[in-house]
């Protein structure tokens, strides 16, 4: 695709501030960027992209001065995100039941929708219109998958489980195996069954490698427009409200109830049964032992107010000094002992 850098800015709602003809080949980075290349840029990376080759930057609207062609915008990421969509759309996936697909009783499928090889719909199975399934994916029984939705490859949905629509799962992700639930009895380990299911509302994306437990009952739920990152477990009955991002390795434990857009860096952790309030920071490595009041920002182990975090931290740092003033001052009394 080229297009010229006023096309672009107009693509985008944004203002074009110098060489509206330039014509734009294609998106880069910022280091690979070359002169009929756009980029984008917001602080503290507005210094290096202007020195780069880029023939154009992407910009926010309270950028007042900049070195090269640009276009200004509200949210430069987005705007960036909206035109890599743009200029480098997905393959068009062939539309149809594959010959070696799978397609149990009663399964009733959308308008649009591609099944491909080696896929398994079980009986019952409800899958919407233009809806993707990858091959070697296994869709269980009674299942509900909604439509705009992609499947990829080895994706597991269990039976009775439900997928809202435009949800996005990348590979061998599971949704809806058993819960972690187990009653001991002089020293063996008993399964409790696990009764309920897994929930995932509309505009959730979720990772690779990722696994989400059914509920033991009633359901586990990813609220709409979460995003899970690879290599993250959701235990039974954790419900995880809208808009919330969840960074790889982090794994949150059953009956955990946590608000609405709320970030945990990579490899947090959590206890069960605990809330945690909406719109709050967990910091990567966070491990969570107690409720987690709304708007916080907490990091460490156990978890607590960030500030406090980086104090012990700082303080922590200072340790080693002051082992060795302490062996000074030993040293130093046990002279004067010594003496008297």
């Amino acid at each position: 695709m080229k297009k010229t850098l006023k096309e672009i800015a107009e693509m985008i709602g944004g203002v074009c501030t110098d060489a509206p003809e330039l014509e734009i080949h294609a998106l880069s980075d910022i280091d690979h960027a070359g002169p009929n290349h756009l980029t984008f840029a917001v602080p503290p990376h507005l210094e290096k992209a202007e020195a780069s080759n880029a023939g154009a930057v992407i910009i926010g609207m309270d950028v007042e001065t900049f070195a090269k062609p640009a276009i200004r915008v509200a949210n430069p990421r987005a705007a960036f995100a909206q035109l890599l969509a743009a200029f480098s759309p997905r393959a068009e996936v062939k539309r149809g039941i594959h010959p070696t697909a799978v397609i149990g009783e009663n399964v009733k499928l959308g308008e649009n929708v591609a099944i491909m090889a080696y896929a398994v719909l079980d009986d019952n199975v409800t899958v919407g219109d233009n809806t993707v399934i990858y091959p070697h994916t296994y869709v269980g029984v009674g299942a509900q998958i909604g439509a705009d939705t992609i499947l990829y490859p080895n994706v597991t949905i269990y039976e009775g489980c439900r997928v809202g629509d435009r949800n996005i799962i990348h590979s061998s992700t599971v949704i809806g195996s058993d819960g972690f639930g187990f009653a001991t009895k002089d020293g063996v380990h008993h399964k409790v069954p696990q009764i309920g299911n897994t929930i995932l509302e509309d505009d959730v994306e979720i990772g690779a490698h990722v696994g989400i437990d059914r509920a033991a009952m009633n359901s586990t739920i990813v609220g709409k427009g979460t995003k899970i990152d690879n290599l993250v477990h959701l235990g039974h009955n954790v419900v995880l409200g809208e808009g919330c991002l969840v960074v790889a390795q982090t794994g949150i434990s059953g009956s955990t109830i946590v608000g609405h857009h709320v970030t945990f860096g990579g490899q947090c952790g959590t206890v069960g049964h605990i809330n945690i309030g909406s719109n709050s920071v967990l910091a990567a490595r966070s491990g969570l032992i107690a409720d987690v009041p709304e708007k916080s920002f907490y990091a460490g182990f156990p978890a607590g107010p960030h500030v406090n975090w980086l104090r012990q931290e700082a303080s922590a740092r200072k340790v080693p000094d002051l082992i060795k003033q302490m062996k000074k001052m030993e040293k130093r009394l046990a002279e004067l002992e010594s003496k008297s």
